[in-house]
């Protein structure tokens, strides 16, 4: 699909494609789950550079979702987008029994992956963290990919743990959220090469690709997909300057969209776009006014979209 927008020069190799959308959730005025509006926004973000769509990650507020609302939306995404994009489920947990729950119920419904979280709040040793991710892979036959995001669980995983991870044949990618580029750099060389790695801040995505990433699981390809996917292509077709200049372009989205916790500025964004996406759920609040300003003159100024 997107080949025929950018040339059919082949990219690095990776198991779920270049972009993936992590998608937020649409809620309706009474903070129901608006399925309709979800469905509408996968098909989307398929039409607009995505090459899969991680549902019920943090962006999609899983943690103000029930079991029940996860699992339908995994069933309408899917649905929705007809095997055009991998849809990839958000099952992480820090609880290891509730995590092995979901991605078994993923794995039912015929997600194509998982997305596990490090687990956050109670702190495991990196004993804990390998023991915990092993018994999710040992659940499942789904591949999976490891969320390491420091800032939001309080617990980084080191190097030297992912290292064992990535000897497990489900697990087949890492989401890099530390902003830890060394960090990202040893892992890069302690495991497997066929072990993908994203980046999962959209502001160090050419960075992470320079460390031999494959891609980005991403916010900002709601708004701007098409263009990361270019920016990706232009990187793996050797047009390197091309390819930083355009993420240099893009840079005042990037930052926009994390001017307040996410996802409240891309949800904004979205609306901004014609989506009803809604509200947020207690405790995450929408952006303000003046945030809103913000984000629109972003987009007005670097994508010159006229609202």
């Amino acid at each position: 699909m997107l080949a025929r927008k950018y040339g059919k020069e082949k990219a690095m190799k990776s198991p779920f494609g270049s972009v993936l959308t992590a998608m937020v959730t649409p809620f309706k005025k009474n903070e129901k789950v608006d399925y309709d509006e979800a469905a509408k926004i996968a098909k989307y973000l398929v039409a607009n550079g995505s090459d899969g769509i991680v549902v019920t990650g943090t962006t999609g507020e899983s943690p103000t979702l029930d079991s029940e609302e996860e699992y339908e939306l995994w069933k309408v995404v899917k649905k929705a987008v007809k095997g055009k994009a991998k849809v990839i489920a958000g099952t992480g947990s820090n609880c290891t029994a509730t995590s092995i729950t979901a991605t078994r119920k993923a794995e039912k419904i015929g997600m194509d992956g998982a997305m596990v979280v490090v687990p956050y709040y109670n702190r495991p040793s990196q004993e804990g963290l390998y023991q915990h991710f092993k018994a999710i892979a040992e659940a499942t036959t789904l591949p999976l990919i490891i969320y390491n995001i420091p800032g939001r669980t309080g617990r980084n995983m080191e190097p030297e743990t992912l290292a064992r991870l990535a000897k497990i044949k489900n697990y087949v990618a890492l989401k890099a959220a530390c902003g830890d580029l060394k960090q990202i750099a040893t892992m890069r060389k302690t495991t497997p090469k066929e072990f993908a790695i994203y980046s999962g801040d959209d502001g160090l995505t050419y960075a992470i690709l320079e460390l031999g990433g494959c891609g980005v699981i991403s916010v900002a390809s709601h708004v701007v997909g098409n263009e990361i996917q270019k920016m990706i292509r232009l990187y793996f077709q050797g047009k390197k300057a091309d390819a930083k200049k355009l993420h240099e372009h893009l840079m005042p989205v990037f930052d926009v969209l994390f001017i307040t916790s996410n996802p409240s500025p891309v949800k904004a964004a979205m609306e901004l776009l014609g989506f009803n996406t809604g509200t947020l759920r207690l405790p995450l609040i929408p952006a303000t006014k003046e945030e809103r300003i913000r984000i629109k003159k972003a987009l007005d100024t670097i994508l010159n979209f006229k609202f």
